[in-house]
């Protein structure tokens, strides 16, 4: 679980983050979402402990972030997998290599020992037979998978996920969706994905932060974003025709 509590950041005069509250359940896929310039991206990072906020606190299942000596954040950091818009890949590894960089980084495995936790990670994202690819060799959605098995070859306890369905098309993103959710209910891990993908929040958003210039607007589930009547909510979700559908399906539901 990460626990928020009145979070502030800013950049000279700019003030990015005002006063964000909220909770990211373990377990559940948690999106944050908004338009661009809303504070995703910051807000991101500063879960990731690459800025500092100005004021407020980040508990990371009852560690706040700021309390923390130098050595126990990056103990801290060694429980954390992070997917990158792009995937972020290696070009000059093998995806094998890719997968294990993590564990030569934080880990005394033995060379037998990384190759086996490779090999768990890969047939878990569907790879098993890629390891000697480079990712030049790969589809995007291949990538993505890639970048999705290195970032849980760390068993991580949170996993962070930056835009992951970013150059996909519409069939493969939905596929990249439901590896995450099921990683996320397999391992118990604490999972906060940040995405303008409206896709995303009708199929794995289990909690959902909505941010509007850098406040929290709204928070609930993708079930209870058709129904609210926030109108900073309604106008950025219900800007294509098949969201007012969706919403209209709900509404019918709900009279019924």
């Amino acid at each position: 679980m990460i626990l928020v509590e009145n979070l502030h950041k800013s950049f000279g005069e700019a003030h990015i983050l005002k006063g964000i509250s909220t909770c990211f359940d373990q377990g559940k896929t948690n999106l944050i979402i908004g338009q661009s310039g809303s504070g995703k991206t910051v807000f991101l990072k500063s879960l990731l402990g690459l800025f500092q906020p100005e004021e407020g606190k980040i508990c990371y299942n009852d560690r706040i972030y700021s309390q923390l000596t130098d050595d126990e954040k990056r103990d801290l950091r060694k429980e954390m997998g992070m997917v990158f818009q792009g995937s972020a890949l290696f070009d000059s590894m093998t995806i094998e290599q890719n997968v294990m960089f993590p564990l030569k980084m934080f880990t005394d495995m033995s060379k037998e020992e990384m190759e086996e936790r490779v090999d768990i990670v890969l047939k878990r994202v569907n790879l098993p037979d890629a390891h000697k690819k480079f990712p030049s060799e790969a589809s995007g959605g291949m990538q993505k998978r890639v970048a999705i098995a290195r970032a849980i070859v760390n068993n991580p306890k949170y996993l962070f996920c930056d835009e992951p369905n970013s150059g996909l098309d519409p069939k493969t993103a939905i596929l990249i969706d439901n590896l995450i959710q099921e990683i996320t209910k397999e391992y118990d891990i604490t999972t906060v994905i940040n995405t303008h993908d409206m896709n995303s929040v009708m199929e794995i958003g289990e909690k959902i932060v909505f941010l509007k210039d850098g406040h929290k607007a709204w928070e609930g589930s993708n079930k209870e974003i058709f129904k609210t009547d926030n109108e900073a909510v309604t106008n950025f979700v219900y800007s294509s025709e098949l969201f007012k559908k969706v919403r209209v399906m709900y509404q019918e539901e709900d009279r019924n």
